[in-house]
Formats: structure tokens, sequence, C-alpha cells
């Protein structure tokens, strides 16, 4: 090892098309440490880690492995000098077993006969899934579990290499608190070990929970290294942001109209039963809860994606029959998926086209797009959010995570709507596109949109919402006035069964 490190990158360089993503940046990390990694979206930290791991090639620099020069020329490779990455957004194969997940690539087969050794291999994939806490079967299948449970595999899959060096891509982004304290328990176990960790989050307290050091980048430069304990949470998001943020929750003093949306004893067998609540125009109501708890469930259901079992959906007090997301629009119910890149967004279109794409009727006439208002529209919608795009007719998959999700509001914008649901927002985004996000709703709300706010997240929870709505099992648990609201008394609610502290 060179100077107490296991890793070391000097000078790296990449840049693509029109991008310059990394700019002369500078890294290290020892062994036993973990070292926190963050900045805005596109200030280059995806980019990092693909070099690292052998995805892309620096254009300068050189990466140093136990104190020798080392050159990746893939991520096999990688893999076999023990370094493992989990990236934020889950590569899986749905048709698959977890464990099938876990171990694809390095399956576990009988020394005498080369077959794969299921037994062993669902074993030692239920061990992980356990240590994890994570609460489901190593057969089922991957594509029957939520994003968070996915993410949980993709954990499981970096322990099961025995890696020296593993690099998180956001780990906790789906996650709830509980989850995220069980994810926390098994890093430090890692870093007791002696594995060299690299922690890569949006989340603030991530990094004084879990940091040695952390490093921030900016716009593909390497803005400063410090240990954890030696900044400020005011420093270090001047130092990813390159700005102050006065207020994190700009909540705006909005005045309460009348209902808009009721929600009356909805219930879909194995998902949620009796669920019932009410929106008012300018409202933010937060439906929080445990992953799992049914809250996407729910909202699914209000917007046509899923069918309810049972129950009613009034909006402005009459009964609506919502039986997809085309006429949950019609009825004037807009949604902000959980997964933008699967549910929110068609990637490889241009993000004028993705904006248009809940109003094609409005723009056309006897079947031909009126391209020019299309684009009218679009340009207007991207500039009032504020995307960091060239145009408009740059592709959704090129933006980062918080750009793509401005982009969704947008979509959801460009229709004249009573009531927005939001699901996880702010999931995966930095800090400054949260900031954005978060006046954003504000905003929305003094318009007099009802507002639907999903968060896993107590802190945003508590300084943007007026009412919460918390859920446990499919049930609603508590319903609370988030100025007499505590964050023990909503994770108290979120864990209660049959009305006693969930153990």
């Amino acid at each position: 090892m060179s100077n107490g490190t296991v890793l070391e990158l000097r000078g790296i360089s990449k840049a693509f098309p029109g991008v310059q993503a990394l700019d002369e940046v500078n890294f290290d990390l020892k062994p036993g440490e973990i070292h926190c990694l963050m900045g805005e979206n596109g200030a280059g930290k995806s980019t990092f880690i693909k070099v690292i791991t052998g995805v892309h090639a620096p254009d300068a620099g050189e990466i140093i492995l136990d104190g020798a020069p080392a050159v990746f020329r893939n991520p096999r490779e990688t893999q076999h000098r023990g370094i493992a990455a989990i990236y934020q957004h889950v590569t899986a194969y749905p048709h698959l077993t977890v464990a099938e997940n876990i171990f694809m690539g390095h399956e576990k087969v009988r020394a005498l006969t080369r077959r794969i050794d299921w037994s062993a291999m669902h074993s030692e994939a239920q061990a992980l899934l356990d240590q994890l806490g994570a609460g489901f079967d190593s057969r089922e299948r991957m594509g029957n579990l939520s994003v968070a449970r996915q993410q949980i595999v993709e954990i499981a899959k970096a322990l099961s290499t025995n890696a020296r060096i593993v690099i998180m891509d956001e780990p906790t982004a789906a996650l709830t608190h509980h989850e995220s304290d069980e994810l926390y328990r098994i890093t430090d176990d890692l870093r007791t070990a002696g594995v060299a960790i690299i922690f890569i989050s949006h989340r603030l307290e991530d990094v004084w929970r879990l940091a040695n050091r952390v490093t921030v980048f900016r716009d593909g430069r390497h803005i400063g290294t410090w240990q954890a304990a030696d900044i400020t949470q005011h420093d270090l998001v001047v130092a990813m942001v390159g700005r102050e943020i006065s207020q994190m929750f700009p909540k705006r003093n909005v005045h309460i109209g009348d209902e808009v949306l009721r929600v009356e004893n909805l219930s879909r067998t194995g998902f949620f039963r009796d669920v019932s609540f009410n929106v008012h125009r300018g409202e933010i109501l937060a439906l929080t809860g445990l992953v799992g708890a049914g809250r996407t469930e729910v909202c699914e259901a209000i917007y046509g994606v899923a069918s309810a079992d049972e129950g009613h959906v009034l909006v402005e007090g009459k009964p609506a029959s919502i039986n997809s997301p085309i006429r949950a629009l019609e009825t004037g119910i807009g949604c902000l998926p959980e997964d933008r890149q699967l549910e929110g967004l068609i990637l490889e279109w241009e993000i004028g086209r993705n904006i248009s794409l809940t109003c094609l009727n409005a723009l056309s006439r006897m079947g031909w797009m009126n391209e020019k208002e299309e684009n009218v529209l679009a340009g207007k919608l991207a500039n009032k959010l504020n995307v960091r795009a060239p145009n408009i007719f740059t592709r959704a998959a090129a933006l980062s995570g918080g750009n793509q999700q401005k982009v969704v509001v947008a979509k959801i914008l460009s229709r004249a709507l009573k009531v927005i649901i939001l699901d996880e927002p702010t999931k995966g985004v930095d800090v400054g596109a949260k900031a954005a996000i978060y006046e954003i709703i504000g905003e929305l709300a003094e318009q007099g949109y009802g507002i639907i706010f999903v968060s896993s997240e107590m802190p945003e929870v508590l300084g943007m919402s007026d009412r919460i709505v918390v859920m446990r099992q499919g049930r609603v648990t508590a319903e609370l006035v988030t100025t007499a609201a505590t964050q023990e008394e909503i994770l108290r609610a979120a864990m209660v069964t049959n009305g006693a502290e969930h153990e």
C-alpha cells in the first residue's frame, strides 16, 4: 500500500462529447475507512465510479491499487481485484430469483459435477439477506420486489464477492429510517473487518453517521476533502452547490381551500385495506411509513395504475371512476411515480417530447402534431422548472437525476390538474435539486393544487407538509397535524401493529 492507502486516483480526467465529466480529480481510500463522496447530480460521481470499475478508461491520470499502478479494462477484472460496486439504479434480472441475481457471474457449483449447487446458493443468499434484515426469501422473483428491496439485493450481491473495496452509490436513497439503520450496522461491520468503502450519498445524515472522511466534487472538479468531524453541514452544502441555501424547506403559508380529493375505505387485497383520507386545495398532505406500508400502492389505485377492490375516490365531492392513468388525468389527477426512469420518462426521447406526452390531444389537429406549439409549451415549462440542459431536444437519458425529476414534474404541469401525487420526488437527487423541488412543491400548493407527498424522509415530511397520514402494513395508523407532530411520533405510528408497538 502507498502512504497507508489501498486505492488512489491522481489527476483523473474524462471527457465525453461536449462534456468534461472529470477534470484532474484526486481521491484516496484507506483500508477500514468509509470515505463519503458527495456532490450535486452532474458533479462527476457516476463517471468517477465507472473509471474505478473499468467501465470507462480515463483520458488522463493514474490509478494506484495497493501501491502499484493499475489499469482496469472491464468490471469483471476489477471484481477479481477485490472491487465491488453497487450502482444507484438497480440492474437486475426480474424473471430470476433473488439468489440467482446475487450470485450471477459467480455461481456456486459442485466440485465433481460442475453443476450449480442450488441448495448452497440459496442457503448463502438467504444468510446474506438475513444479515441485511431484508425480510424476504432468496427464492422470491426479483421482479416481484419493490425498488427498495431490489437495492438490498444489490448490496447482498456485493457482499457475496468478499470484496476488499466496496463502492456504494446512493444505497440509502430508497431506504426508510429503520432500513438505513440496518445498512449502517452492516457498513460499520465491514469497516471493522478492514473493508474500504466509498459511500456516495445525497443524504447529509449518512456523512455524520458513517464517514471518516468526506470529499466533494462539483462540475467534475475536486473541491476538497475533510475529516467528517471537521466540516459543518452548512459548509458541506456550500461546497457541493457553490452557493448559500438560506432555507432547506421553503414551506409557504398558503390558504387551505375546499376539499378537492377524498379517499373512502379504499382496499386492494394483499396490498392495503380501509384507507381513508382527504386533501384540500393548497394543502400538502404527506403520506409516509416504512417501505412496504402500501403508500405507493394506494397512489397507484388513485391514479388508475391498479384497480381497488373496494372503496371510492371522490374529486370535488363527485365520485370518480378511474380505471387508467389517462382517465385520472382527464379527472384532474396527475402523478409523479417513484421510479422516474422506469415509469416517469421515455429515456431515449427528447425532453420536449417527454413533457408534452400527457397533452398530445391538446397539441394535435386532425391527428397531426403542432410541433411549434409543442416546443413552445415544453420550453416554457422546462425554463420554469430550471431544467439544466442545452435545449429541449436533449435526450432525457443524458440528464442528471435531479433534472430528470424536474422533467417529470413539467410533464405533469402540461395538463390542467386539481391534484398532484408526488411519490418520493426527492429520492436520489442532490441537496441543490432537493431545495429546487421543495420550492416547486410550495409554488404548486400556492397555486391551489392539492398535493399528496409520499416520502420516507422524516425531515422533509415535517418540513413541507400541512398534515401527515402514516401507514403500516397497508393500513392508516395515524393522521397528524404537522405543527404538532414529532419524528418520534411518526415513527411510532409507522411501527404499530394491532395497537401495540412493533418489536
